[in-house]
Parts: structure tokens; sequence; C-alpha cells
């Protein structure tokens, strides 16, 4: 693969992973009754965190530097957030918006190691790295249970769309088309474990 992104496809993608996850940054924040300032800083933090740490590994300029849209969507989302009541994105809408947002980063974060000549299964795990680590650090800095603890399907529905991308590419199969499939799929996972509370087995061993 080159090593730009590849197609519009991806940077909306980008886009699109960093608005979901900085709202859910900033609502937090809000819920904690946080001022304007520190409300910008967790939607950064949630927006860019993973794709952060993901292009640092790839040995990828960090993407979110020279790129003046995504400042904008994180003061503009970090607005709409302050101007709103917390209430008006309670409940299952925030819920889906932020699988939706999950999946789509773990595609981008999949397609760009790929593009940057990492190997497949790394790969994948650059896509769940892209699409977790945001939530990951929102949730240690705000001192609350980690997206790790969810009992629901949450990383697993991003390792399932970033493994179907880096399947489709490994197959030589049309990208787009890949993208766009491997990001359903795990929304669609990410929906049900959502609607009908889907989890793994956990560990039931005695101590």
């Amino acid at each position: 693969m080159n090593t730009e992104i590849l197609t519009p496809l991806l940077d909306w993608l980008d886009l699109l992973g960093v608005a979901v996850f900085a709202l859910t940054g900033a609502l937090l924040a809000g819920k904690e009754r946080q001022t304007f300032v520190t409300m910008v800083f967790f939607a950064l933090i949630t927006g860019v965190g993973g794709g952060t740490v993901r292009d640092l590994l790839i040995g990828a300029p960090v993407f979110w530097i020279a790129d003046p849209w995504v400042t904008l969507i994180i003061l503009g989302v970090s607005l709409i957030a302050w101007l709103t009541p917390t209430r008006w994105w309670d409940g299952l809408l925030l819920e889906f918006a932020d699988g939706l947002g999950l999946t789509a980063y773990a595609v981008l974060g999949s397609a760009k190691a790929l593009s940057y000549g990492v190997p497949p299964i790394p790969a994948v795990l650059m896509g769940v790295i892209t699409g977790c680590v945001g939530g990951i650090i929102r949730d240690v800095i705000a001192g609350r249970p980690s997206i790790l603890m969810r009992p629901e399907l949450y990383v697993t529905a991003a390792a399932l769309s970033a493994a179907l991308c880096v399947l489709g590419e490994f197959l030589g199969l049309p990208r787009v088309p890949v993208w766009i499939g491997a990001a359903t799929a795990g929304f669609l996972l990410r929906s049900a474990a959502i609607r009908w509370n889907l989890s793994l087995p956990a560990y039931s061993r005695e101590p």
C-alpha cells in the first residue's frame, strides 16, 4: 500500500472517529461539572488519543498535528456539549454513536498501519488501539472504570472490524467495500451487544 491515507473515505472515517470520541470526552467533563477548558481537554485526549498512540508506534507523523480540521472538530464538539444539557445525550443514542466511531476508527487504524508496512497481526492490534486507547485514557484521567471493564462486547467489536480490514487486504479484495463492510460488521456486533448485553465468558475459576 501507499504510505499515505489512500482515499477520502479514510479521511472521513478519521474525522468521524475524532468527532464521536471527542463528544464522549466532552460529555464526561460536563457531567463532572468541569470548566470549558477541561471539557476541550477531555475531548482532545479522547478524540485523538488512540490515533496518536498508533502513529507513534508505526512511525507515522501524528495525524492531528498538521490537520486543522481535527482542532476545529474538537472545539466544535466541545462547544456543542457546553451549550446543551447532558441529558440530551444520555441513553442508547450515544452508545450506538460510540460504537460507530469505534469500528470506523478500528478500520482506519488497521488500514493506515498496513499502508506503513506493518504486518497483518500487528496491524489488527493497531486498529484495536486506535479505537480503544482514547477512551481508556479518558477514563483513567477521570478516575472511572475503564471501557475495558465493560461487561458487553466492546474491544471485540473493534477487533472484528480491524481483522476483517486486514483479511480483505490479504485476499486482495477491493479496499473501499472491505472497509465499509468491516466497519459495518463491527458496528452490528457492537449494536447487538448493546441491545442484548452480549458478552464473552468471564473467568470463573476459584482463586
